[in-house]
């Protein structure tokens, strides 16, 4: 809730509308719209105030430019906490990192007039929130974000590896409408089989943005043998194995191939760094 003030800070005055919907509110929607749609021939009854020039000019016949009203922007977060995100070594678990940006996210789309959903991949049932506008339905989203997470950290000791994303995927798709826009918040850890051939169909679709999550400890790490603690009550020392060869950076680049921009999301950072990354995620939505 407490990052609802940082989300907005320095931002620029809501532009899209004074209501969510249009209905029986005072909004900013008249007229034709200010949306480019598209460009054709001039026919009998168009008004000619429409007349696209350029291509008048560039054709030798009349065309004009129609006009479509702004879309009502739906965005549904998808937060990761599977087993694998409840992990951290400097901060905060990369789960929790994931909520806050996903909040910061959501309290800029609120403010400016769209409306906010929610998915949550655990070990148990998912969570799952329709998109709806308004402060009242960002209070719902983080509340569920919050009981979600303690729920997972409940269940992490049985829960043993990570379930498959690709359900929680099908259900955040079943949440948009035409247009709307998809925000993964995950390290991709374990995603499944048929997750990435899902998320590239997907994207011919939705827009998706990924918020790629990384911990330190994944990133660089100094060589030796490291004491653990697992839920159980055991404890020792081992020697990790060599950290993956592919960095983040090059698993942003090969989702940005197929369409899917994204950010990478430092753990240690915090949500004063988180929230720049999401003002230029927002800029995209």
């Amino acid at each position: 809730m407490g990052l609802r003030h940082l989300a907005r800070r320095g931002a620029a005055p809501a532009t899209r509308t004074l209501a969510g919907l249009p209905g029986g509110i005072v909004t900013k929607r008249r007229g034709r719209g200010s949306e480019p749609e598209d460009v054709r021939l001039w026919s009998e009854g168009d008004d000619r105030r429409f007349i696209d020039r350029n291509a008048t000019a560039r054709t030798g016949q009349l065309h004009v430019r129609t006009h479509h009203d702004e879309r009502d922007r739906a965005v549904v977060l998808l937060a990761d906490f599977r087993p694998s995100m409840l992990f951290g070594t400097r901060r905060a678990l990369r789960s929790v990192a994931a909520a806050e940006a996903l909040a910061l996210l959501g309290w800029r789309v609120a403010a400016d007039g769209g409306r906010v959903g929610l998915a949550v991949a655990c070990a148990g049932a998912p969570t799952v929130l329709r998109p709806a506008g308004g402060e009242r339905a960002m209070i719902a989203v983080t509340g569920a974000l919050a009981q979600a997470h303690a729920n997972a950290l409940e269940t992490a000791g049985a829960a043993g590896s990570d379930a498959p994303l690709e359900p929680t995927l099908g259900l955040a798709r079943s949440l948009l409408p035409a247009g709307g826009h998809l925000v993964i918040a995950s390290a991709i850890d374990a995603p499944g089989p048929g997750f990435d051939a899902t998320l590239t169909l997907l994207a011919e679709r939705v827009a998706i943005r990924l918020i790629l999550v990384s911990d330190a400890f994944e990133r660089t790490r100094p060589p030796g043998f490291y004491p653990f603690a697992l839920a159980d009550g055991r404890r020792g020392t081992a020697l990790p194995a060599a950290l993956p060869g592919e960095t983040a950076e090059a698993r942003l680049a090969d989702y940005a191939r197929r369409g899917i921009a994204g950010v990478r999301l430092d753990v240690e950072a915090g949500p004063e760094a988180y929230a720049p990354l999401m003002e230029r995620l927002d800029a995209v939505l």
